[in-house]
């Protein structure tokens, strides 16, 4: 089994596509930021982060609907170095909600949030598991 992507349901697409092309700087697959779907991909690793319009896909799963309610995603990002990662992406318009702060004694972590509400952690390990 791989883990091909996490896809996030969304109702502004345009804003979104721009947070993660534009802020935090995923590569799109297409480049296609009018929708109704996209695939963003980190500049190392195999999983990517997936756009997909939330009324779109409510055609399909009819008990989606058209409106979000509460957080319904964690993103986890990776990063090498949290400090200049998030003056990069401030300096784009993010705002970080928390950190950058150790979460443990391996990692410390940074928490932002997308357009839609969807909250993105990114990670800094120092340690690796042995």
């Amino acid at each position: 089994m791989e883990l091909a992507q996490v896809r996030l349901f969304v109702t502004d697409f345009a804003a979104c596509y721009r947070f993660y092309a534009d802020v935090l700087g995923l590569r799109p697959q297409s480049g296609t930021g009018a929708g109704p779907y996209e695939k963003f991909s980190p500049h190392a690793g195999s999983a990517g982060i997936a756009l997909q319009d939330r009324a779109m896909m409510a055609g399909v799963l009819a008990e989606l609907g058209e409106t979000a309610t509460g957080h319904r995603s964690l993103v986890v990002l990776r990063v090498d170095d949290l400090d200049a990662y998030c003056a990069e992406i401030t300096a784009r318009g993010a705002t970080v909600l928390h950190g950058p702060a150790p979460m443990t004694e391996r990692m410390r972590v940074a928490h932002i949030k997308d357009p839609e509400g969807n909250v993105v952690e990114l990670q800094e390990w120092l340690l690796l598991r042995t």
